[in-house]
């Protein structure tokens, strides 16, 4: 499983998603940002020729490292400064509050250590600092969610430990973020895999670290 895991499955997701909709769902979420950014779940940079000229440095979390020579083609043409601080998302080696945005793009449904990777975001925003995500999740109609958590454990083994079922608003709200602003809708596809969370969540002025 490690070189499925690490190697093959990070280039199917990058190319499946790779796709006219969700760059335009990229462009729509990354245009706020500016100033430090982190993104927790790199890949192969698809999110790199999205981001808006305010960006002065994204510091890169990923595992999946096999996949690095094709974030650097695309961190070369788009002219960006990208720095790779670590590979796992629990453990970000960056100050309390020296982060201007953080994103996630399709990976909250994934790290292992959830609750601990969105309190690590949460430690390293700056107070009014924003934190924009991507995922899909755990839907709404009864009948999918039943699917989903029949399918889950193949699923989880099938796609390097993906959950359908993460409710991902109780997720980021539970880290003590405050979700300001929230679309949620099916993709296209099989609804069990595509009940897509867009969103941006704030830490409050005046928030314990």
């Amino acid at each position: 499983m490690g070189w499925y895991t690490d190697r093959l499955l990070p280039r199917v997701i990058d190319r499946v998603l790779d796709n006219p909709d969700f760059r335009e769902v990229r462009r729509r979420q990354l245009a706020p940002l500016k100033g430090r950014v982190l993104e927790v779940g790199f890949g192969a940079g698809p999110n790199v020729p999205h981001l808006p000229d305010g960006v002065d440095v994204l510091y890169a979390i990923d595992p999946a490292i096999s996949v690095r020579p094709k974030a650097d083609e695309r961190i070369r043409r788009r002219g960006v400064r990208v720095e790779y601080l670590g590979l796992d998302g629990a453990r970000i080696d960056l100050d309390d509050e020296s982060i201007d945005h953080v994103v996630s793009t399709m990976t909250l449904c994934t790290i292992p250590d959830v609750e601990t990777a969105l309190d690590e975001i949460r430690r390293v925003l700056r107070p009014g600092g924003q934190f924009h995500f991507v995922d899909h999740g755990r839907a709404p109609d009864p009948k999918v969610a039943s699917w989903q958590d029949r399918l889950q454990p193949i699923h989880s083994r099938l796609f390097g430990g993906c959950h359908l079922d993460r409710d991902i608003p109780a997720l980021v709200e539970g880290c003590g973020l405050h979700i300001s602003h929230v679309e949620a809708d099916y993709m296209k596809g099989p609804k069990v895999m595509g009940y897509l969370h867009q969103g941006i969540a704030v830490k409050a002025v005046g928030a314990a670290t």
